[in-house]
């Protein structure tokens, strides 16, 4: 550990270090004959002690360097730090005992072994706290410096005790914690890295005002979101300024550091927990792997890069037809991942035959597809788009993938899926069907991943609130019983990749999307964090449910069976998909539609006709008959847009 008030290079201080040790183990060895002998030695043990001393010394120094317990930091020295002394310590007693037999020093008690250890231990331990209280306790008090803020940490969890030691060690600056509050008013007193605890939330405006408290921290470990909406609500309740800190799992991952302070977020309001990932499962698929990522640029598809990025792949083929976002994502992952080869390719996965180009160049083991068109509304009007891109793309990316002998594809699926009622929803359940039943005969495995709405995502409705809250207002929410999944973009992106360390062909996994969330009350929650008063400062109207929207998304339909993964939050559904040649011939007629001059009312009925027929499993003829039923006659080819 390197004795922080040594001033000179790091060389010249850890000698210094090290005789500092040497001094110890004199010092240790000393006092282990005068407690084995009463404080009185006579000269013959003496002369022992003498002789056992350069013996003792030499091997403890050399068994401490191995170890490196002259480096490190006395000043920040923790419960780890002692773990490492004690061992330390314990290893040298072993060898200063086989030393001392192979010199035949034989006059030696067997009782100074285990002595000189607890003296080593409570010397050098004693040291390195002292140094660390000296600095917390003594060095850093007085009056707190100008731009400090009175604060109040809100919560005792793992996350709180990481925020109060770096107050206390002086690594958080800019905070002076005038109070401690918990949640269980019975823990009044008790001690948290030596802050009392004040009291409980109920005494929050008491305890405000009695510490002229400036803002409130919430330092809660992962809490339901009645929990940390009653928080949020008590602050607000008398002006009380409040931040968050980050999740346990981010600090656990590195991606936060303790002293990173955000404003609290919708996420905070919604209760989602941390995602615990297998990495073990996850490295065997993703590192030292070529991963394709289609739909790169989009918020799903740029998340999913980044995840495998923390993996360790050799390389990241990005795919994505639109080159801005593209762009931005690969300077992106090229500072924060310089050691990972990126690959930025521009291309529609409409164009088949850029697609085989792609896959078989690269020769990715893993494939995410994430490319699709999803905004709702806009693919009612856009009916042949959605069939060409979600559809006709995923069947030219599964036979490029084939092609290729790619590992296993991942469809990124929808809730929407289930049961759909509009055109979005159908093109991924006919997509879903089409990894099913052609997963029986491919030696790549097929598989879909469903999930609900997710936080920030581009076209989600989190963006368009924060617009028309910035706006002014009104807020405009379709319908007040409109429920939805909401999960965050790291959390559906963590377990998507979970999800492919399962698949086994054919699966088509869900993920535990929680609660279903009224979206009137986001509204509310989105308003109030702006510092607003929803009714009040921001109006809320309610438009109606627009073409193929509904009151709630189902995650699972009547027919599918569920079961349980090894991941407690990924599940996986069951169900016999309709033949490969019906699911090939249908998409050959949906194709044939999509390519023809029809309404997109016609375009619709036929996509809907199709997918009932496929659900029924019903025959080639009947499919025919269902497509011919739906689709105006003659039909001619769409003329090209100008």
């Amino acid at each position: 550990m390197v004795f922080p008030m040594i001033p000179g290079p790091v060389p010249l201080r850890r000698a210094a270090v090290i005789l500092l040790h040497a001094m110890a183990f004199v010092a240790a060895l000393a006092g282990s004959f005068l407690l084995r002998f009463d404080g009185v030695v006579d000269s013959y043990f003496w002369r022992t002690a003498l002789l056992a001393l350069p013996v003792f010394v030499v091997t403890k120094l050399a068994v401490f360097i191995v170890l490196r317990q002259h480096t490190g930091w006395w000043k920040y020295a923790s419960f780890a730090d002692l773990q490492s002394l004690v061992r330390a310590t314990l290893i040298a007693a072993g060898a200063c005992a086989v030393a001392c037999f192979a010199l035949d020093i034989r006059t030696l008690p067997r009782s100074i072994f285990p002595l000189d250890a607890i003296l080593t231990v409570t010397l050098l331990g004693g040291t390195r706290f002292s140094l660390r209280y000296l600095r917390e306790s003594v060095l850093h008090q007085g009056q707190p410096e100008s731009g400090v803020l009175r604060t109040l940490v809100i919560g005792t969890g793992t996350v709180a005790e990481g925020l109060l030691r770096d107050v206390r060690r002086g690594a958080v600056r800019t905070l002076d914690i005038v109070g401690v509050i918990d949640l269980d008013p019975r823990h009044k007193g008790s001690l948290i890295n030596g802050y009392a605890v004040s009291g409980g939330l109920a005494d929050l405006a008491r305890i405000s005002q009695e510490t002229g408290a400036q803002q409130a921290i919430i330092a809660l470990d992962v809490g339901s979101k009645d929990v940390v909406r009653r928080v949020i609500d008590a602050c607000n309740s008398i002006d009380l300024t409040h931040r968050v800190l980050p999740a346990t799992d981010d600090l656990v991952h590195g991606t936060v550091t303790i002293s990173h302070l955000r404003e609290v977020s919708l996420q905070d309001i919604l209760g989602r927990s941390p995602v615990r990932l297998d990495s073990a499962q996850l490295e065997r698929l993703f590192t030292s792997n070529v991963v394709l990522v289609t739909g790169a640029g989009g918020s799903i598809g740029s998340e999913l890069c980044r995840q495998v990025a923390r993996f360790g792949p050799s390389q990241i083929i990005m795919l994505e037809q639109a080159e801005n976002p593209l762009f931005h994502l690969e300077r992106e992952l090229r500072a924060s991942h310089p050691d990972i080869a990126l690959e930025p390719v521009v291309a529609d996965i409409g164009d088949a035959l850029r697609l085989e180009q792609v896959c078989l160049h690269f020769r990715p083991r893993v494939v995410l597809h994430a490319a699709a068109h999803k905004h709702v509304p806009l693919m009612e009007k856009n009916p042949w788009e959605a069939i060409k891109n979600n559809i006709l793309g995923t069947h030219n990316l599964i036979r490029a993938a084939q092609a290729a002998s790619v590992d296993v594809v991942v469809l990124i699926s929808t809730d929407k899926a289930v049961n759909p009622t509009s055109v979005m929803g159908a093109t991924k359940r006919v997509s879903e069907m089409l990894m099913q039943s052609l997963s029986a005969t491919s030696q790549t495995r097929l598989t879909a991943v469903r999930f609900g709405n997710v936080l920030g995502s581009n076209g989600s409705v989190i963006p368009i609130f924060k617009e028309q809250i910035a706006a002014g207002g009104p807020i405009t929410v379709t319908h007040p019983d409109m429920k939805r999944y909401f999960m965050t973009i790291p959390e559906a992106s963590q377990l998507v990749l979970q999800a492919a360390t399962f698949a086994e062909g054919g699966d088509v996994f869900v993920l535990d999307m929680g609660e279903p969330v009224l979206i009137v009350d986001v509204a509310r929650d989105l308003i109030r964090l702006s510092g607003l008063e929803p009714d009040r400062d921001i109006k809320i109207d309610f438009s109606g449910i627009r073409p193929g929207e509904k009151l709630f998304e189902e995650l699972s339909t009547a027919g599918e069976g569920t079961a349980p993964t090894p991941h407690a939050r990924i599940f996986r559904f069951s169900q016999q998909p309709p033949d490969d040649k019906v699911v090939l011939e249908a998409i050959r007629l949906l194709e044939s539609c999509a390519a023809t001059d029809q309404p997109a009312s016609h375009i619709r009925a036929t996509l809907f006709a199709i997918l009932d027929a496929l659900e029924r499993n019903a025959p080639i003829s009947e499919l025919a008959a269902a497509a011919r039923g739906r689709t105006l006659t003659p039909s001619k080819p769409r003329a090209a847009l100008p």
